[in-house]
């Protein structure tokens, strides 16, 4: 599984958090239509499609029977049309899916990929800039939102609080490009994916082939506390697993912050505390005086607590990252 390892310096990461940067990205994009779209990725994701209603932005996962990840998505409901951005690597993972589990009469779906552009929005004046440039802003946190007409709309959705983006509009390349540039008439300065890595960092997002591998289940990654599974809705594939850990046990691995005080370059991945090996170091964020991190390790490694982590002393600490462990 590759790492991921970034480095910035603090204006870039200032920009990141407190201004708005765009950030536009061609990830896998399947569109899923016909009369029974709904209910079929309704029993295949873990979060609930169908409660939050039309127009509704909504993070989930798709499972293999045993509960593990195969790929993750936004998912965006507009009417009978579920909008899927996954990661360009779950592609052939999620094409592969559908087209065992879907039926073609009840459920059909588009491969987008490369042909549309999604642009991320991301800073914490994010939606002052959105709601600037015009373009068309949802009525609040986690709806979507339909702009350019009905020959090649573009969907513009706000992301909810706990997500590493301020808001994201997927539609086809040359409907996204003009927005782009209204955007950043506005005042949103142009990024690139490492600018939305290290936003997804520090929000403690774990990203598929990084922090997510094939034998990852959603509690391990966090899904819990940034809304990524339901508990109440009706059956999923893997959701026996999922809520079988929720009820009646735990994890035996997390995903937690790593914070070293040095910015020196790591030996290795491991992560020990005392004499055991507990986890591994999943993707960095370097700056000028010391290096933040992701890494899936023991679940009785608390906050708090010393490791050594790829060589180096770390303090392990809770997601997502505080403005302390960033600035302080």
């Amino acid at each position: 599984m590759p790492d991921l390892d970034l480095r910035l310096d603090r204006a870039r990461l200032d920009r990141v958090r407190h201004g708005a940067t765009l950030v536009a990205t061609q990830p896998t994009v399947l569109r899923v239509t016909g009369p029974g779209a709904l209910a079929c990725l309704q029993g295949l994701l873990t979060n609930d499609l169908e409660r939050p209603g039309d127009g509704s932005l909504v993070y989930g996962a798709l499972l293999t029977p045993k509960g593990m990840i195969v790929v993750d998505a936004w998912v965006l409901r507009q009417g009978d049309v579920l909008t899927l951005i996954m990661p360009r690597s779950g592609r052939a993972a999620a094409i592969d899916l559908f087209t065992r589990q879907l039926p073609p009469r009840l459920a059909r779906t588009s491969d987008l990929t490369g042909e549309a552009t999604v642009a991320w929005l991301l800073g914490a004046h994010g939606f002052q800039v959105l709601a600037k440039s015009g373009v068309g802003t949802p009525e609040s946190a986690g709806r979507v939102t339909s702009v350019g007409g009905d020959l090649s709309p573009v969907s513009v959705a706000l992301a909810p609080e706990s997500a590493p983006f301020v808001a994201l509009a997927v539609g086809l390349t040359p409907a996204v490009e003009p927005l782009v540039a209204r955007l950043t008439a506005a005042g949103a300065l142009t990024g690139d994916e490492s600018d939305l890595h290290a936003a997804r960092l520090l929000s403690g997002w774990p990203a598929l082939g990084v922090e997510i591998d094939d034998r990852t289940l959603p509690q391990e990654v966090r899904y819990d506390e940034i809304g990524g599974v339901s508990y109440t809705k009706g059956c999923y594939t893997g959701q026996e697993t999922v809520a079988r850990l929720h009820f009646r046990g735990h994890t035996n691995r997390e995903l937690r912050g790593l914070r070293w005080t040095a910015p020196e370059p790591l030996e290795g991945r491991a992560i020990v505390f005392g004499e055991k090996e507990v986890g591994s170091v999943r993707s960095t964020l370097t700056l000028e005086d010391r290096v933040l991190g992701l890494g899936v390790l023991r679940r009785e490694v608390e906050p708090g607590e010393t490791v050594t982590a790829g060589g180096r002393r770390a303090t392990v600490v809770t997601l997502p990252f505080g403005a302390d462990e960033v600035d302080g």
